[in-house]
């Protein structure tokens, strides 16, 4: 059965060109007509980006009642304005920097800078970000069995949620509404204009100036990728150096490469104001007593996240929440014991492989009465520069903390045959043992296809295998990854004991 249409199904993208088109018509399409809710539902979840997409499609499957309500794009900020297509335009300006720098590594054509389609580089992520959409769009999770509403949800009761009128009663319920963009509140940054990673990619022309406020992975990723594109980029920074939460080492070499493409950097400085110029805006910078004007054509805001808790009705059904999000405790239950909360909403880690995670987690502790706890989850994250920056487990001050004695192995990539042969070298891997053995704490990684090679150290730390695992593992030559089988090595080797070397300075004497 169907309800009634609801009142406004009015939403764009721009530029409203047939890929935007293709991406609406999937995720909310405004021909969509709302189930009738009927008799109370298994679940109910709150929000349709990667968190709730993966939750209401596991409890459908399993059989349960689920509705899923979305009040803006089904995807969420990963389809539509994070993961997708920052990565397809991080692609397209690493294609525009190895362009040119073929030539000095492999003798080919001279491409020079700021030449290209600016245009066409965005175009390509707008099409195969909506051709990524079918996978989340709205008849399709119909098709699953899900009741999708699209709409606006609010908590009226400690068991039920209103949707366009219609009231959804639930035994369960998931909040997953995400989280948005962080604005500073800087002087005359509203009326000056600012984009953030909300609207950057509905850009069609190229900004010749760019300025960047934040130092983090956004800023970072987003200021690398339009430098290549030719911009003139500055990224200002309050910290002593960008991407604070990884290791120093591995923050310098992002920086150096960063400054290699023409990225100016700012650190341990703060925007004190903005205001509108003639063709762009113009920033107030404080930094080390000093000020500086600086004349760009495009703000791009970059200091992170703040969590989706408001106009939820959540104090009607009794869930706590603030500023930092949503409370939850290790099983991801609010305090409400029929509510759940997932995803950026609730994480401290905001990324889409966690949402996704949590996601299997909590259909289990919801439904079936599971007792597993998110502290468990091996997360492992990526900064996709170049050299990319991943990270697993502990760092090691945080596992000293945790009363862990470490030992760090450490491989350069240049050391690495394949590195070399790619122009590469530039990273390193670090492995934290607990000291006296093989067990793996956590790694850091740096190379230009960490976030693809991280994985086979979670899958090592997930299933308690030692780094001399590694070491008697074949890798397939020549390839990067083989850093991990080096680190096995060097691992084995440093186990080797001055007894052992004695025993085997004994056996191979008496053989000659």
């Amino acid at each position: 059965m169907s309800g009634q249409n609801p009142s406004d199904r009015t939403i764009r993208i721009e530029p409203w060109n047939e890929a935007n088109r293709t991406l609406v018509d999937h995720v909310h399409p405004s021909d969509w007509r709302q189930p009738t809710a009927e008799g109370r539902y298994h679940l109910v979840v709150i929000g349709a980006g990667t968190a709730g997409l993966v939750s209401a499609a596991i409890a459908a499957s399993l059989g349960a009642k689920v509705a899923l309500v979305e009040r803006h794009l089904m995807g969420g900020d990963c389809l539509v304005v994070g993961c997708v297509p920052s990565k397809g335009v991080i692609r397209a300006a690493r294609a525009w920097a190895e362009a040119r720098r073929a030539a000095e590594r492999f003798g080919a054509p001279v491409e020079k800078r700021g030449e290209g389609d600016f245009a066409h580089a965005m175009q390509r992520m707008r099409e195969i970000r909506a051709a990524i959409s079918a996978h989340d769009a709205a008849a399709r999770f119909r098709d699953l069995g899900v009741d999708v509403f699209l709409g606006h949800a609010r908590f009226v009761a400690g068991d039920a949620v209103e949707v366009d009128g219609q009231r959804l009663e639930f035994r369960r319920a998931i909040v997953a509404t995400g989280a948005r963009a962080a604005v500073p509140p800087i002087d005359g940054l509203q009326t000056a204009g600012y984009r953030t990673n909300d609207d950057i990619f509905q850009l069609t022309e190229r900004p010749e100036r760019l300025a960047v406020i934040g130092g983090g992975p956004i800023g970072c990723e987003l200021g690398q990728a339009f430098a290549r594109f030719g911009s003139r980029v500055t990224i200002v920074d309050r910290g002593e150096r960008i991407l604070s939460n990884d290791a120093p080492r591995a923050s310098e070499l992002v920086a150096q490469s960063l400054r290699a493409d023409g990225v100016e950097l700012i650190p341990e400085a703060t925007v004190t104001a903005a205001r509108p110029i003639a063709g762009g805006r113009s920033l107030t910078i404080e930094s080390g007593g000093n000020s500086r004007q600086l004349d760009v054509d495009e703000i791009l805001v970059a200091v992170g996240r703040s969590p989706n808790v408001e106009d939820l009705g959540l104090e009607a059904a009794g869930v706590e929440a603030d500023r930092g999000g949503v409370h939850v405790d290790s099983r991801m239950q609010t305090t409400n014991s029929r509510i759940f909360s997932i995803g950026d909403v609730a994480s401290t880690h905001k990324f889409t492989h966690v949402a996704d995670a949590q996601a299997r987690m909590v259909v289990r502790n919801a439904l079936f009465y599971g007792r597993e706890k998110v502290d468990d989850l091996v997360v492992p994250w990526c900064t996709y520069t170049d050299p990319e920056v991943a990270h697993v487990g502990y760092r090691p001050d945080d596992a000293r903390a945790a009363g862990f004695e470490v030992d760090t192995i450490e491989v350069e990539m240049a050391d690495v045959d394949r590195a070399r042969l790619d122009g590469a070298t530039d990273g390193f891997l670090e492995v934290y043992l607990r000291d006296g053995s093989d067990e793996i704490l956590g790694a850091t990684l740096v190379a230009e296809r960490a976030g693809d090679m991280i994985s086979a150290v979670t899958l090592a730390i997930t299933h308690g295998l030692g780094l001399g695992k590694f070491s008697e593992t074949i890798f397939p030559y020549p390839t990067q990854a083989e850093i991990l089988r080096k680190a096995g090595d060097l691992y084995k080797r440093r186990g080797l004991t001055s007894t052992a070397e004695k025993l085997f300075d004994f056996y191979f004497g008496a053989l000659s």
